[in-house]
């Protein structure tokens, strides 16, 4: 597909805009992480962020504690109630998704198996996720991408009828339901369990910065509340099938050193599998705190 490419100077900015699919994405060139954590820097990526929900960077050194002040820049960093993913003792926002021993060769076991269905982080949390900064250390050969979905084209997508039916229903996300269900155990314990008991958020949220109206589920969501469980199962699962047409979906392809910061808030996401015997795969992520949906 052929993008544009939007010149720094033509937008007041000091770095080029590449936008990399028509509905969301793009990259930002001519500038280091470290100028784009200064506070005017800051300033013109956040609107190409809010602009195109989701910006990138290619090529660039993140070491783990400028991952971390970067994420700051957008918020408080959230520390993952699965403590089993933290990688960096002093870095506790840093969630670690490797698939390898300590010896550095691949283990045989995916990470995190919920990872690879729609989703939107921190959605099982009463303030929701605003931001997620991933960065890609190890990549695989084959697979291992991670596509984004757009939920502003998704909402205006549906007919009236959708519309005038899902007005006002709120949908319980919960992090056990959709943990538990993806792996072949149970990957919380009881305590991580209390510390995030279900809640509920609207399905169609306005974005707290942009205005606009969105849809808000992904695999955290398990029921309706108010309506009967099954019925409100079924009407998630079709949602949420209705939400990732083709056109409205970006995969990317990760290279080593690429640093990815997307807006929770309005896209969902899924990783694609890979062989976690015989490749590898080092991807660090912060998620940021946002607000409660309304």
């Amino acid at each position: 597909m052929a993008v544009a490419v939007e010149a720094g100077s033509a937008a007041g900015r000091p770095f080029e805009v590449r936008p990399l699919h028509d509905a969301l994405g793009a990259e930002i060139i001519g500038i280091t992480l470290e100028d784009a954590v200064g506070e005017a820097m800051f300033a013109r990526i956040y609107e190409v962020f809010l602009e195109h929900k989701l910006i990138l960077f290619r090529d660039v050194d993140l070491p783990p504690a400028t991952q971390v002040a970067f994420a700051r820049r957008f918020g408080e960093v959230q520390v993952h109630v699965m403590n089993q993913y933290h990688g960096y003792s002093e870095h506790p926002e840093i969630y670690l998704l490797t698939n390898l021993d300590a010896d550095g060769n691949p283990n045989g076991r995916h990470p995190d198996k919920g990872t690879l269905y729609w989703h939107t982080d921190g959605s099982w949390r009463p303030t929701t996720g605003h931001a997620t900064m991933m960065y890609s250390e190890v990549v695989p050969a084959e697979g291992g991408e991670t596509h984004f979905a757009d939920m502003v084209g998704a909402y205006e997508a549906l007919s009236p009828d959708w519309k005038a039916r899902i007005d006002g229903l709120k949908a319980i996300h919960n992090l056990d339901f959709s943990r538990t269900r993806r792996h072949d155990h149970e990957p919380m314990t009881a305590k991580q369990k209390a510390e995030v008991p279900p809640v509920a958020h609207p399905i169609v949220r306005t974005h707290p910065e942009t205005g606009r109206k969105c849809l808000f589920l992904g695999d955290h969501a398990e029921s309706i509340e108010g309506m009967d469980y099954d019925e409100g199962r079924a009407l998630i699962e079709e949602l949420n099938a209705l939400a990732t047409p083709d056109e409205l979906v970006y995969r990317h392809r990760w290279s080593p050193r690429q640093c990815a910061v997307w807006d929770n808030r309005c896209l969902l996401h899924r990783a694609t599998e890979y062989d976690p015997a015989a490749e590898r795969r080092v991807m660090r992520r912060c998620t940021v705190l946002g607000d409660r949906p309304y």
